[in-house]
């Protein structure tokens, strides 16, 4: 098993991950890390393990506004299929529409065109 080494809150720790995630362990350690230094910034020295919950509350914050967004760009997403769907069984319809009116259309010119001739068959 692979190892990730991490520091957040001025703290080293070494973090088991699988194969090819020490980047990404180590990217999400980095991200914790700045929300803390970003909230300490704002509150001062307000304890460690506070400054921790903060930022965890913070970026749980963020992810589920994050998940509603997401939810809702994709029932967005879902209707704008529906619309689309919609819009092309109708065009579908005028097609059929239209194909049948040329073809009324042909079987009439035909017919003047036999008249014309004096071919009344």
């Amino acid at each position: 098993m692979a190892q990730a080494v991490v520091t957040i809150a001025g703290r080293t720790y070494r973090m088991n991950c699988d194969e090819g995630e020490e980047a990404h362990i180590e990217s999400l350690a980095k991200l914790v890390d700045e929300k803390i230094e970003s909230l300490r910034g704002a509150f001062g020295e307000i304890g460690d393990q506070r400054i921790v919950v903060m930022a965890a509350l913070t970026l749980a914050d963020e992810f589920a506004e994050a998940q509603k967004q997401l939810k809702a760009q994709g029932e967005a997403l879902a209707q704008a299929r529906q619309h689309a769907e919609r819009a092309d069984m109708q065009r579908q319809e005028w097609a059929e529409e239209a194909a049948t009116a040329l073809n009324e259309a042909a079987g009439q010119v035909e017919a003047a065109t036999r008249a014309l001739n004096g071919d009344l068959s």
